[in-house]
């Protein structure tokens, strides 16, 4: 069944809303832009054709508030809603909202969402799959000793992990027995408080595992592919931070085998629209699955660089009932892409985020060079949501060039204002280890140990100085805040602007 898409509502933020903007456009379709009062003026409200108050100011308050998306969605006649990554993305009751109201959710079924998205459910499927796993424990973890009795049997060190959701947290490294149940309470407590869900489950810590990933694309008419992989080894606290494609120890045999891998278990679910499988890959090239993420990744640019596929268009064009346009034999990799996440964060005292406006701001350029921000120069960044500033995609027909047209781009980028992991990522890309290729999950604590204290930072300490920064500003700024609601009431900024669309329609 084809459906009608002309205009599509972006419940987001930051890049990945300016990102989703272009493809709209790309695709001669109205982009919506939704905006918290902090975000009123953000570039992705300037590049949308339309925009909307959340009337609000924490994630609580405003992206996360399901009932007043739906009811912008239904008043400004949105035919779908794009997610983005992060905040609804992989909400299975979104998706279920917006397919109660008739709107089209970009991504999977909600039954696809909430299947995948527990991380236990998801090592069945994998299992029916046939895909190699980790030792892990079959269910989430209640009685304490009897939990103990199978880290035993699953065998020291193993990692504790949180049932539902990612990115981190709700994640320990247990090496002992005597440390288990104290690291068991902080990840049960820290999955609580981040995804509403405090189960946990044990798995087999793996020692200085490369984490690559690998990028699918489905339809409605059953066909599935795989776009490669993506190497996303270098983490803080379990998040990455660079990511390049192709892998520098990926086979052509290993990245067929995962690939068939990530096909069967997306094939097995009834997976539709972008999607990555993850894996973890030991020294001996054996690869084990980890998750599926069920959204469009925030590393998706080094795919859509060494393959020529806009995934955006592909997931737009797969929510409106068309089959994909490319098959397998037409994914090719060419040359090499790399991205570094620039981030508003003090890389030295621990990645602690840091905000206030960029007083200057300006982006490189010149040959192999892709920018996807989400902030322009005057522009704040506030305490309220991910510091994440840009991405900075560099290509080139080898990994060296790739590396050297980074090393060049990094240096060309200018921010003032806020303290960045520009310098970071200078260190990375001049790394003896990085450029031999020789990379693990453990590549910041080898290879800048300096870090490794500033490292240890939890995400409670972490959330504790982001919600005292937070307060503060919401009590420097209620004032404006009051203005910017009222001026809202009159019209949006792009209203304000006086923009004109001069879209059409494709396909």
């Amino acid at each position: 069944m084809m459906n009608e898409i002309n205009k599509i509502l972006i419940a987001n933020r930051g890049e990945i809303a300016v990102r989703v903007a272009r493809g709209c456009h790309n695709c001669g379709i109205t982009a919506v832009a939704v905006y918290s009062d902090p975000d009123r003026t953000a570039f992705h409200v300037r590049v949308s054709d339309e925009a909307y108050p959340l009337d609000g100011i924490t994630s609580a308050e405003t992206y996360l508030v399901q009932e007043k998306i739906i009811e912008i969605a239904k008043s400004c006649k949105a035919d779908a809603i794009h997610p983005g990554y992060g905040f609804l993305a992989e909400n299975a009751g979104f998706a279920r909202l917006c397919a109660k109201n008739n709107i089209i959710f970009i991504g999977p079924s909600p039954e696809v969402i909430k299947l995948l998205g527990d991380k236990l459910e998801a090592r069945v499927a994998a299992i029916k799959a046939g895909l190699p796993l980790a030792p892990a424990s079959t269910q989430d973890i209640e009685d304490i000793p009897k939990a103990k009795i199978e880290a035993g049997n699953i065998g020291y060190p193993v990692l504790i992990k949180a049932a539902a959701g990612g990115g981190g947290k709700g994640m320990r490294i247990v090496n002992d027995e005597d440390s288990f149940e104290a690291a068991l309470k902080m990840a049960a407590s820290e999955a609580k408080s981040a995804f509403g869900d405090g189960r946990v489950y044990i798995e087999k810590y793996i020692a200085r595992p490369r984490h690559i990933e690998i990028q699918i694309m489905a339809d409605t008419h059953g066909n599935v592919v795989h776009l490669g992989e993506r190497e996303c080894s270098i983490q803080r606290r379990h998040q990455k931070v660079i990511e390049e494609s192709p892998s520098a120890v990926v086979t052509q045999d290993l990245r067929k085998r995962m690939g068939d891998a990530a096909i069967s278990i997306a094939r097995a679910t009834g997976y539709v629209g972008a999607g990555t499988v993850e894996f973890l890959v030991d020294e001996d090239l054996n690869f084990y699955f980890l998750e599926v993420n069920t959204r469009l990744q925030v590393e998706h640019p080094v795919t859509e660089m060494v393959t020529g596929f806009d995934l955006v268009k592909e997931q737009i064009r797969v929510a409106r009932g068309h089959k994909l346009s490319f098959t397998q034999e037409d994914v090719v990799q060419r040359g090499h892409a790399i991205e570094c996440r620039i981030y508003a964060e003090d890389a030295a005292a621990g990645f602690v985020p840091c905000t206030g406006k960029l007083a200057a701001y300006q982006e490189p350029a010149g040959p192999g060079v892709r920018i996807d921000s989400g902030f322009l120069a005057g522009d704040t960044i506030p305490v309220y949501y991910d510091p994440l500033i840009a991405k900075l995609v560099t290509t080139g027909r080898t990994r060296e060039t790739a590396i050297k047209r980074m090393i060049r781009a990094l240096n060309e980028y200018i921010v003032h204002g806020v303290d960045t992991t520009i310098p970071f990522n200078l260190l990375v890309m001049e790394n003896e280890s990085f450029v031999s290729g020789i990379l693990s999950t453990h590549f910041i604590e080898d290879e800048f140990p300096e870090l490794a204290d500033s490292l240890s930072h939890s995400e409670e300490e972490l959330e504790i100085s982001a919600m005292a920064a937070a307060i503060i500003d919401y009590k420097q700024h209620s004032k404006i805040t009051a203005t910017a609601n009222k001026r809202a009431e009159t019209g949006s900024p792009w209203k304000l602007s006086g923009r004109v669309s001069g879209l059409r329609k494709v396909w």
